[in-house]
């Protein structure tokens, strides 16, 4: 199976690190014939928050700029792709709509980080501790699955990195978000960061095997993503065969395409 990766991030976004370029050559390494940028997305306020994990608007024409300009010097080496990682902010849905449009981005991932945005609400990795945000976690992620907006979900398991246990609540959150997923025909992305960090600090958070094994069940598709914060991390080979390893061990259907400009459908 070709080798892709959709969900690449950059130092614009203040928690990553290396230049563009780096995530290219690493890509190439790590033997990836696709390679799609994917920072997080710069969110037009209608207010004066600043948000510190994301570009802000002013950076976005730079960081596309930047990627098509490799894409234009890497051609016939690695296939190149401009996206965004998106939370589904319903105040702002129909601005993400029309700037994909304007800015022809290929792709949208999603990325269920806060709702109903991150002006005021916590971010769900840590903050989602009790059923009521667990409720408010799955909730957005229907949303954002029933959108049509998005060519997949990264992380769909993300609340388990807070949540206390996989309980009942949990296995039923699960479940809701991954008959979604198959009735919207959404790939469900297992992913690596998550997996590296379970190994780093000995977690049972993302990517939870509760979660997967209810994805397995309701016939969901996976693609792996790397979530790349590092340029290292394209080419080392580990969690990538890990990975893959325990979805093919859970039966599950894998791609490594995905639908690009589906607001456009």
């Amino acid at each position: 199976m070709p080798k892709a990766n959709y969900h690449t991030h950059t130092y614009r976004c203040h928690h990553a690190e290396g230049t563009d370029r780096a995530y290219v050559e690493q890509a190439l390494a790590g033997g990836f014939t696709t390679l799609g940028f994917s920072d997080h997305t710069p969110w037009r306020y209608a207010g004066d928050y600043v948000a510190t994990v994301r570009m802000t608007p002013g950076q976005l024409p730079d960081y596309l700029a930047s990627v098509r300009s490799l894409r234009a010097e890497y051609a016939g080496r690695i296939e190149i792709l401009a996206g965004l990682e998106c939370e589904y902010f319903p105040d702002y849905i129909d601005w993400l709509r029309q700037m994909a449009g304007e800015q022809r981005l290929d792709y949208l991932i999603f990325g269920n980080h806060f709702y109903p945005s991150d002006e005021t609400a916590p971010y769900f990795g840590r903050a989602t501790k009790d059923v009521g945000m667990l409720r408010r976690y799955t909730d957005a992620a229907l949303a954002g699955i029933e959108s049509g907006l998005f060519s997949y979900f990264a992380h769909p398991d993300l609340f388990m990195a807070s949540y206390p246990g996989f309980d009942a609540n949990a296995r039923a959150a699960s479940r809701e978000i991954c008959r979604a997923a198959k009735r919207c025909a959404l790939p469900l992305e297992y992913n690596l960061l998550g997996a590296r960090r379970n190994e780093q600090y000995r977690l049972d958070g993302y990517p939870h095997p509760g979660f997967w094994r209810i994805a397995a069940e309701e016939g969901c598709t996976a693609i792996l993503g790397v979530d790349a914060h590092v340029p290292a991390h394209l080419a080392d080979p580990k969690f990538w065969d890990a990975g893959l390893a325990l979805l093919r061990g859970l039966g599950m259907e894998l791609t490594h395409t995905i639908r690009l400009r589906p607001w456009e459908k």
